[in-house]
């Protein structure tokens, strides 16, 4: 069975587009969560190493609080990692300053004890005043003695206690009665030099067991080494990093870290849910660019058969759109080219050919035309020749001769327009524009028809606005001299007739106005026509050759001018526009 090339590259497209989107779906599902906690597991030991260095390099002394403070804060800052340091019993290293000096019933020494107390109350009670110690003041203390220092689980007094049961459970605590020796609370304007990681209750609580852990077992934790626990709160997973050192003092002491693995567990549940979508979104979307794709690149060799085909019907007119460099893009260069090549050709002869066409055709039109003409005036003047010939009415020789003579008048304008028209409607004439003023050429018209005017008593008003425009002068006087004409002639005497120039923002409007009389509205569109008159009952005796408006017509369409004929409440209405110089 015979595979086409477009279903050939439409499966291998598929198949290979199928397997990546397999692979990135059982990456992201099975490897990512694990990749990414190694992955910031390492980033943080690395930090947590550069961050020692530093610290152990700057070599801060015991009372600069507020400079390794700022280290704490620049860390979470820069990592998103909480980060303190602990002395070698587990107590924050640098909150000295927060503690109760006690003495114990049952120590007849009468030695005192340190009781640190950043473990059992937060910061939120110190600052909101929740607790009380003064001196002299009897407590039950429950927590784990070491040495010195007893690391509190619980602090009672008459009225309040202080820490939580939950230790009692899981390992066998100290527990005495003890006299308030001294007291060591720093005040509100003290809680800035606290350590950063003081403030998060989760971080104290991990230190806390750290703490007691560290301290019952017993055991000493080797120098540089590093212990990490995982734990959960919250359905939240936690990471926490140990890491036994010297301090600045030669002193052991633990730097302790902690780091939250919520945002990878957020983004791998949103994987795993968003996943299903995208996987269908995403094998519908291989489809579709597969068979766009596999079409693409048999297009071309689809369109090659397809333009050979037009060729070999001598069907030129149809390009490829190819764009690449490979032998098919030359190909199909080489076959636009000469697409391209004959298409101009025959368009060019076809435009010739249409150019012949209409020259023959106003050869036609000229010649029935001048024959129709010219057929009444030889008429006339053969009737006079054979009148004259005959001797008949020889006391009108004078008379026929006149009349002959304005005949061949009559003849010659015919003639002169007539080859006017021609050349007009040839499609070869360029017409040269001018700058002039239009309401100069408009009286100058008036005072050439003056005679005209007066013989029919008209009332010619003018109303023109000076403005200079773009066009042959001579031709638009033609068409001036056209439309007054045409109006002196069907203007019945006494009448009235208006002729304006009205400015209109990039155009001039000329409109000439005659009273009296209409056209019919059938016959509006015809004025145009050569040889056509409104009037059938007017001959060639009153004047014009009935090419005068057919001239105009053509000259106001070579100048792209709008234009027209319309009745008006008082008569006709001929207008034309020109563009502004």
């Amino acid at each position: 069975m015979k595979i086409g090339i477009v279903a050939k590259l439409f499966l291998l497209t598929t198949a290979l587009c199928t397997l990546i989107l397999a692979v990135i779906y059982v990456g992201q599902t099975i490897f990512f969560e694990e990749y990414y906690t190694n992955r910031k597991t390492k980033e943080i030991q690395a930090n947590i190493e550069v961050f020692k260095q530093d610290h152990l390099s700057a070599k801060p002394a015991k009372d600069e609080f507020p400079y390794f403070q700022y280290q704490e804060e620049m860390f979470f800052q820069n990592h998103n990692t909480w980060i303190t340091m602990l002395d070698r019993y587990g107590n924050l290293k640098y909150t000295n300053e927060f503690y109760l000096q006690v003495q114990l019933d049952s120590d007849k020494s009468y030695e005192s004890f340190k009781v640190p107390l950043h473990h059992l109350i937060n910061i939120d009670d110190m600052s909101s005043n929740k607790f009380v110690f003064s001196p002299d003041q009897r407590l039950i203390i429950s927590g784990i003695k070491k040495d010195a220092t007893i690391m509190p689980i619980r602090i009672q007094d008459k009225f309040v206690t202080y820490g939580m049961n939950d230790q009692l459970l899981i390992m066998p605590i100290f527990e005495d009665k003890a006299t308030v020796i001294d007291v060591q609370i720093p005040t509100p304007e003290e809680f800035s030099n606290f350590s950063f990681s003081f403030s998060n209750s989760l971080f104290m609580e991990r230190i806390k067991a750290f703490q007691a852990n560290l301290l019952w077992s017993n055991n000493p934790q080797p120098i540089n080494t590093v212990q990490t626990f995982d734990y959960e709160k919250n359905k939240v997973k936690y990471k926490l990093f140990v890491h036994s050192i010297e301090d600045v003092d030669g002193e052991p002491a633990f730097l302790i870290a902690m780091t939250s693995l919520q945002p990878v567990g957020e983004a791998v549940r949103m994987i795993k849910d968003y996943l299903v979508y995208i996987v269908v979104f995403v094998l519908v979307l291989i489809l579709l660019v597969s068979f766009y794709y596999s079409r693409k690149i048999a297009k071309p060799l689809l369109r090659l058969n397809s333009a050979t085909q037009k060729i070999a019907n001598l069907d030129f007119s149809e390009s490829i759109l190819v764009s690449s460099k490979d032998e098919i893009g030359e190909l199909s260069h080489n076959i636009n080219h000469l697409s391209a090549t004959l298409h101009s050709y025959i368009g060019q002869l076809r435009q010739e050919i249409e150019m012949e066409k209409q020259l023959e055709s106003t050869r036609k039109q000229f010649i029935s035309g001048v024959s129709h003409e010219l057929k009444t005036p030889l008429s006339i003047m053969k009737s006079c020749i054979s009148i004259l010939k005959d001797g008949v009415a020889s006391d009108k020789k004078e008379h026929y001769f006149e009349a002959m003579e304005n005949e061949v008048d009559k003849m010659d304008l015919l003639i002169v327009d007539m080859l006017e028209l021609a050349k007009f409607e040839s499609g070869t004439y360029k017409m040269k524009l001018d700058v002039f003023s239009i309401d100069k050429i408009i009286e100058s018209v008036y005072e050439q028809l003056a005679l005209d005017i007066a013989s029919k008593q008209l009332d010619v008003r003018l109303q023109l606005d000076p403005a200079e425009v773009a066009a042959n002068q001579l031709r638009i006087e033609q068409v001036i001299t056209n439309f007054m004409t045409n109006a002196i002639r069907y203007t019945p005497s006494n009448e009235r007739i208006i002729v304006s120039a009205i400015e209109d923002q990039e155009e001039i409007m000329i409109c000439i106005e005659n009273y009296g009389v209409h056209i019919p509205q059938d016959q509006l569109d015809k004025v145009w026509d050569r040889f056509y008159r409104i009037d059938t009952s007017r001959h060639r005796s009153h004047g014009g050759t009935g090419l005068g408006l057919a001239i105009s017509r053509q000259i106001l369409e070579l100048h792209d001018s709008s234009y027209g004929v319309e009745n008006t409440k008082n008569g006709v209405a001929f207008y034309f526009s020109l563009k502004k110089a």
